[in-house]
């Protein structure tokens, strides 16, 4: 409904656009600022504490049996996930939504059931002791590739950050989501040899091998950005008081470790897996909704596995406007323009911040027209501000704040010329109004 303008007594033409710019300045604020009571994906259609299913890396039962593969989901909702109001890739989108980009997802494979990744898929070759990657019994990997990269519908609050971007899909794990270092270095090299631009290792091991670091080199030397676990996720009581220690491929230099951020960008509460290696970026990570291997509704996912999705997902966006950027370049720009709140960088909780995909993709950087920053040294600050991701509702008053002073110096332009106009045509600088009921 059009509100209109009235002028209150006394009020001339200058009070008019002040009321004007008011009434207006609500779309001049962030998409998730104004929407940062969006209920999160735990929520489904229908009554209230209505939760999804949930999609884990393994299908285990607690006495470590096969669990079987995951049960259809029946849950649907149409309301905006929190990862979309935080990071706001809508912004981005008629820019860059990931055309022409690959990314490869290594995992338990990809079902499409939902359609929503249509004629943008492919599969690697069935490796050695991995299921089929077109086949996903578990369930986690069609869930990331639904985060990087499923397309938006009409009517549907969940879309992939990057919505015209290709899958990859490669299957490293068995059909309980269990993986080795030499089916990950397998599906690394599948997955450059393939010509993926990034490279998102959705599982992890407690060890290394030569096989994998090689790999994880070659896919570098293609020009791939492999994205990676900072901590492995934990399953309902594994945790323990187990010691923190690194995880693979994540370790190597080459790789981008990313750690989970909870809704509203708080850190993974007590409980969650402590990371025992680097953190080079943080993302969205917990309380994540995406698709399944079947048709029909949602799931729910927690854990550092699924922030790195979103960190792929911007990578292609970045790789959709940018594709001449080597996968160093790729790499600094991520971190140069993370959104972080100040210190030191890189953290060692939080790395360079976090992902920020506007930016990332926007941003204009000193030294990409030379060479980026070494590995391990903290890149150079973007030489545009960069604008961060949503905050929560208490970001809103500062964001009001700056477009109420740019209604103020509107005001002032339009005072201006109503007191100037008088008196010019008193001087003859104007022609006079026609008096009332004269001619014209």
């Amino acid at each position: 409904m059009n509100a209109a303008v009235r002028r209150p007594p006394g009020v001339g033409s200058a009070g008019a656009v002040l009321a004007g710019v008011v009434l207006s300045a609500g779309v001049l604020l962030p998409a998730g600022a104004a929407r940062a009571d969006t209920p999160g994906p735990s929520a489904a259609a229908g009554a209230p504490g209505d939760a999804l299913p949930g999609v884990t890396q393994l299908r285990r039962q607690p006495a470590g049996k096969p669990a079987g593969c995951l049960p259809a989901s029946a849950k649907g909702t149409q309301l905006t996930p929190w990862p979309q109001t935080f990071l706001r890739p809508d912004r981005v989108w008629p820019l860059s939504q990931g055309d022409g980009v690959t990314v490869a997802v290594l995992g338990s494979g990809v079902s499409d059931g939902s359609g929503l990744l249509a004629g943008r898929i492919d599969f690697a070759a069935k490796l050695p002791d991995a299921g089929d990657p077109a086949r996903d019994c578990v369930g986690h990997g069609t869930f990331l590739a639904g985060l990087i990269a499923a397309d938006r519908r009409d009517g549907a609050g969940f879309a992939g950050l990057a919505p015209h971007a290709r899958i990859l899909a490669v299957g490293v794990t068995d059909d309980t989501g269990a993986t080795s270092p030499d089916l990950l270095a397998q599906g690394i090299t599948a997955a450059a040899e393939r010509g993926a631009r990034v490279i998102d290792v959705g599982v992890t091991v407690p060890t290394g091998s030569d096989a994998l670091a090689a790999a994880v080199r070659l896919a570098r030397s293609k020009g791939a950005l492999v994205v990676a676990p900072a901590a492995p996720d934990v399953m309902p009581g594994s945790q323990g008081d187990a010691k923190p220690e690194p995880v693979y491929p994540t370790a190597y230099p080459e790789v981008l470790a990313v750690r989970d951020l909870g809704p509203g960008g708080a850190l993974p509460e007590d409980g969650a897996a402590a990371v025992g290696g680097r953190v080079d970026l943080t993302a969205p990570g917990d309380a994540v909704m995406s698709t399944g291997p079947t048709a029909g509704g949602y799931y729910t996912g927690s854990g550092p596995s699924y922030a790195t999705a979103f960190v792929a997902g911007a990578a292609a966006l970045v790789l959709g406007y940018r594709p001449g950027l080597s996968a160093d370049q790729l790499a600094h720009r991520l971190e140069a323009t993370a959104y972080r709140a100040g210190g030191a960088v890189p953290d060692p909780q939080v790395g360079h911040g976090t992902v920020d995909p506007v930016a990332a993709v926007t941003s204009l950087l000193a030294q990409e027209q030379s060479t980026p920053s070494p590995a391990g040294t903290a890149p150079a600050t973007p030489t545009v501000p960069v604008m961060p991701p949503a905050r929560p509702a208490s970001a809103a008053p500062r964001q009001a704040a700056v477009v109420a002073l740019g209604a103020l110096g509107v005001i002032a332009l339009v005072a201006l010329a109503a007191a100037i106009g008088p008196r010019g045509r008193a001087r003859g600088w104007q022609p006079p109004k026609p008096e009332p009921g004269g001619g014209a």
